[in-house]
């Protein structure tokens, strides 16, 4: 990988190009770690501050990467000191009846946010794919569960494939000590049942017709339509109400009981997310417009939806993807 030129001979505007080549791959890493992608867009601005102030220090003995990851995961440290971990529906209990008495809310800052997945594309399509692999839901969720330190060292060890000794310099630490917080930190993961499945984007295998056909039977709320496109032990949570489901036959209750209101939705189709399909639902409203509704994340299994995520937070997440305020009728 190319290094940074000399500070005195590179220009201002050829040393930005240079940090601002990784910055996709470095809001991936950030993400990981602090799971938002506010809070990494935020990292990652701090951390190409401290290299642009750093620049002339740069030792060129190391690649430029390594460099920017090294101050990112500090970066990220620092920011996690006493903070609340985030989290997924899933961690704070069993799945409920799908009846509105059920409904609680967190804070925003309770829950893993979504990121769009054209935020975290680089330029190798190789790279691009291990990304979306690594920024599942399932595996995000899973990574906030881990102290800071042990969830850098899993990130450093099997996102980036670093090698102990590498991880234990930028951590300042022994391999030792990073090959038992490896350890331990996979130890975690497989207690959440973290399983292959999770670590792999549902992209490479939602057809996407099938997608198309929840779309359409969505709109029209065809309740047989449905049946043949979702699991019959498919899940869905809708944060920041701390209320899931797990089974299809309770995700038609609420459909058709507390959720009747989005009957008669418009989908809008926004790329990936977490490396699944993402949609904008809009519901109706009597002004003869649609008001925003969800940021809808779809995982697919074997060919049918296995996992629904409504991210309610519209005004935050809307934006984000590009998702106009609401839809005309």
């Amino acid at each position: 990988m190319a290094t940074v030129p000399d500070a005195s001979a590179a220009t201002a505007a050829g040393a930005e190009e240079e940090l601002d080549a990784h910055r996709p791959a470095l809001l991936g890493h950030c993400y990981r770690m602090l799971g938002s992608p506010f809070e990494a867009e935020d990292a990652v601005q701090e951390s190409m501050l401290r290299a642009w102030r750093g620049l002339s220090r740069f030792e060129e003995r190391s690649d430029v990467s390594t460099w920017l990851y090294r101050i990112a995961t500090n970066v990220c440290l620092d920011m996690l000191k006493g903070r609340q971990r985030r989290a997924v529906p899933m961690d704070f209990g069993p799945a409920q009846a799908p009846v509105a008495e059920n409904l609680r809310t967190r804070p925003d800052a309770t829950w893993v946010e979504p990121i769009p997945g054209a935020l975290v594309a680089e330029a190798d399509p190789a790279d691009t794919v291990v990304a979306s692999e690594s920024i599942t839901l399932a595996f995000i969720a899973a990574l906030q569960q881990l102290p800071p330190r042990q969830r850098a060292v899993l990130i450093l060890s099997e996102v980036l494939r670093w090698k102990a000794s590498e991880v234990a310099e930028l951590l300042e630490t022994s391999v030792a000590s990073v090959n038992s917080a490896l350890q331990r930190a996979r130890t975690t993961l497989q207690a959440r049942g973290v399983r292959r499945d999770d670590v792999t984007p549902s992209t490479q295998v939602a057809d996407p017709e099938m997608l198309r056909r929840y779309v359409d039977a969505f709109q029209r709320y065809d309740l047989e339509a449905l049946t043949a496109v979702i699991h019959e032990d498919a899940t869905m949570s809708m944060p920041p109400y701390d209320m899931w489901l797990a089974s299809r036959d309770d995700i038609f209750a609420w459909f058709y009981g507390p959720g009747i209101g989005c009957r008669g939705s418009r989908v809008v189709p926004v790329g990936t997310a977490n490396g699944s399909p993402a949609f904008g639902q809009y519901k109706p409203s009597p002004n003869a417009v649609f008001d925003p509704w969800a940021l809808k994340v779809i995982e697919v299994r074997g060919g049918r939806i296995q996992r629904f995520t409504f991210f309610l937070n519209t005004a935050r997440l809307f934006p984000l993807f590009g998702l106009p305020p609401r839809l005309e009728a």
